[in-house]
C-alpha cells in the first residue's frame, strides 16, 4: 500500500472517529492519538525519506492537506459538543421569568415629612422661597435678632441646649428669617419665605412635649401688609391640611418678635365646633402662634419699618399631624415603630 493510500485511510478512520467522539475528552484523544508526535500519521510521513525526489513533495503536500481537514473537523466537533453542554446547562439553569416576584414592601415618607412636604408644596404654589439653615446656631441669630436680647426673661420659653455661651441647637427656625432678611433685596420684590427643620429645647418628654421636634416658620415682608393677610394665609393653611370645613380664628397673644401677636385656633375637628372634651368645649383648637413682625427685628436686620411691615408664624408639624390624626403622644413619631407609621399612607 503507497504511502498516499495509507493517509487516506488514516484521514478516512480519523473522520469517522471524531463523527463518534460523545465528549470533549473523547476528542481530545482523538486528536492525540492522529496527530500527536507519536500518532500514526507520523509514523506514514516517516517513510516519506524512501520516496523518489519527484514523489515527495506530492505526498507532503497530500499529507498536509489531511492533517489540516482533521483540524478542522476536530474544531468542529468541539464547538458542536460546547455548544450541546452550553444549551443543556441554560435548560437546566433557566429562570421562569413569568413567575412573580419576591414582593418588596413600599416604604413612605414619615407621616411628620408628609405634613411638612404638603406645606411645603401649598406655599411653593403662593410664590414663597423654602429656605433651610443651621440647627447649631449663633445666640445672636436665635434671640437677638428676634427682639430677645441677652437676659430678656420671656428666654425661659425656649431653654436650649448650649455649646458655648454663643453657640446653640436652635429652638426655632425663625434664625434663617434674621439671616434672610438682613440679605434680601426688596428693590427686587417682596420677602416671601418658609423655612422647615428640626428645633431643640430643653423640654421633659411627655406625651405632648419633645426636647426635639419640628417647625415650619413663615415670613412675608413688602409694603402696606396687614393682619388681613396674615389671616388669609392661615386659613388657605387651615383649609389644605383639615379641610374646607374648618374656620381659623385669631387670638389676641405675645411674642417677643411680633406686634402684635396673636394665637391662631381652628375649628375642633372632633366635634365640628359644637364643643366636646377635646376643645374642651370650646369649639376650637390651637395649632399655631403668629403676628406682624416686630419693628425692631426689622431694624436689626436693617429694613426701614417705617417703610416695610409684614407678618410671621410659626407651625408646628408635629401637632399639626396629631391633631389631623388622632394621636395623643407625640413620642410615637419618634419610636419608628413600622406598625404605627405605616397607617399614614400618603396620598396622591
Amino acid at each position: 500500500m503507497s504511502l498516499k493510500d495509507k493517509l487516506d485511510e488514516l484521514h478516512q478512520r480519523g473522520l469517522a472517529e471524531i463523527k463518534k467522539s460523545t465528549d470533549l475528552k473523547d476528542v481530545n484523544q482523538v486528536r492525540v492519538s492522529l496527530l500527536g508526535k507519536k500518532g500514526p500519521i507520523t509514523e506514514v510521513l516517516r517513510g516519506m525519506r524512501d520516496l523518489d525526489a519527484e514523489e515527495r513533495p506530492k505526498v507532503g503536500a497530500f499529507a498536509n492537506e489531511i492533517r489540516d481537514d482533521l483540524t478542522a473537523a476536530l474544531a468542529k466537533r468541539r464547538e458542536e459538543l460546547e455548544n450541546a453542554i452550553l444549551n443543556a446547562r441554560l435548560a437546566n439553569e433557566k429562570i421562569d421569568v413569568t413567575l412573580p416576584g419576591t414582593p418588596v414592601a413600599k416604604g413612605e415618607p414619615h407621616v411628620i415629612q408628609q405634613i411638612i412636604d404638603q406645606i411645603e408644596d401649598l406655599f411653593l404654589g403662593m410664590g414663597y422661597q423654602v429656605l433651610s439653615g443651621p440647627e447649631v446656631e449663633e445666640d445672636k441669630y436665635n434671640f437677638e435678632m428676634m427682639n430677645l436680647p441677652k437676659n430678656h426673661p420671656a428666654r425661659d420659653m425656649q431653654d436650649t441646649f448650649y455649646i458655648t455661651k454663643e453657640i446653640l441647637m436652635r429652638t426655632q427656625t425663625s434664625p434663617m428669617q434674621a439671616r434672610t432678611l438682613e440679605k434680601h433685596d426688596f428693590s427686587q420684590g417682596p420677602l416671601k419665605m418658609i423655612s422647615p427643620g428640626v428645633v431643640y429645647r430643653r423640654d421633659t418628654d411627655d406625651p405632648t412635649h419633645s426636647h426635639q421636634f419640628h417647625q415650619v416658620e413663615g415670613l412675608v415682608i413688602d409694603k402696606h401688609i396687614t393682619m388681613a393677610d396674615l389671616k388669609g394665609t392661615l386659613q388657605v393653611l387651615a383649609h389644605e391640611l383639615f379641610g374646607d370645613k374648618f374656620d381659623v380664628r385669631l387670638r389676641p397673644s405675645y411674642f417677643p418678635f411680633t406686634e402684635p401677636s396673636v394665637e391662631a385656633d381652628i375649628t375642633c375637628f372632633n366635634c365640628g365646633g359644637k364643643g366636646c372634651n377635646v376643645c374642651k368645649n370650646t369649639g376650637w383648637i390651637e395649632v399655631l402662634g403668629a403676628g406682624m413682625v416686630h419693628p425692631n427685628v426689622l431694624k436689626m436686620a436693617g429694613v426701614d419699618p417705617d417703610v416695610y411691615g409684614g407678618f410671621a408664624f410659626g407651625v408646628g408639624p408635629d401637632r399639626f399631624a396629631m391633631l389631623k390624626y388622632g394621636v395623643d403622644d407625640i413620642r410615637n413619631f419618634y419610636l419608628n415603630d413600622v406598625r404605627f407609621l405605616t397607617q399614614f399612607t400618603k396620598k396622591g
